[in-house]
């Protein structure tokens, strides 16, 4: 069970080393909001979240009678539900703007950490995910350099989502060459600094660095 944990009549149903649970587990730490937080195994069915939940997903969120699914939709409802700090513009075109780079980074990177971080499937498979994922993210590199946050001057839903995709780098055999992502490795420093980053992470998330 993660530090944000405190007790709450907010429930959150979560993957210790899922990289969805892990954004709305950043979220809930940024916002610092009091959550009780629940570890599920994925493989293992759990009745009380089945009767909430007809998808049996990860992440769940259970506030009062109100139950979210899908962790982009639990954000915004966090985002919208407790203000302060706001993760999202406050303009209409940057908000869609950090929303489509949500949507970008989770067909680009999501998909394959998914992959790698199942396990499964022919090595020929993985390793071209493997492959992928680290040119994308080599590619895409020096934009870190240019704002201190993700596209943007302030810290936002993107950051939530892309820094447990690389705090999971490790874990699935991705290491970054240092003289052509030196941007990028500030920022992971800087996000994997962070106080409520540090405090979403379950003992399983902080293993994987070790």
């Amino acid at each position: 069970m993660s530090a944000v944990t405190k007790r709450s009549s907010m429930t959150l149903y979560s993957d210790v080393r899922d990289q969805y649970s892990h954004r709305v587990r950043v979220v809930l730490a940024e916002k610092g909001v009091a959550v009780d937080i629940v570890d599920v195994d994925p493989n293992k069915r759990r009745e009380d979240l089945v009767d909430i939940n007809p998808y049996n997903s990860l992440p769940t969120l259970l506030d009062r009678e109100l139950v979210l699914y899908e962790a982009n939709v639990i954000m915004e409802y966090l985002d919208e539900r407790f203000p302060h700090p706001p993760l999202l513009p406050v303009y209409p075109v940057q908000r869609a703007l950090s929303r489509l780079w949500i949507t970008r980074v989770e067909k680009e990177w999501s998909a394959k950490l998914d992959l790698l971080m199942a396990g499964k499937g022919r090595e020929t498979v993985l390793t071209r995910a493997r492959k992928e994922l680290r040119e994308s993210i080599i590619a895409i590199a020096p934009i870190f350099g240019e704002m201190p946050y993700f596209m943007n001057e302030e810290f936002t839903l993107v950051d939530c989502c892309v820094a447990p995709i690389l705090w999971r780098l490790k874990e699935v055999g991705i290491t970054l060459p240092e003289k052509s992502t030196r941007p990028l490795l500030k920022y992971m420093q800087t996000m994997f600094e962070r106080e409520a980053f540090r405090e979403s992470l379950t003992e399983t998330e902080i293993e994987m660095q070790e």
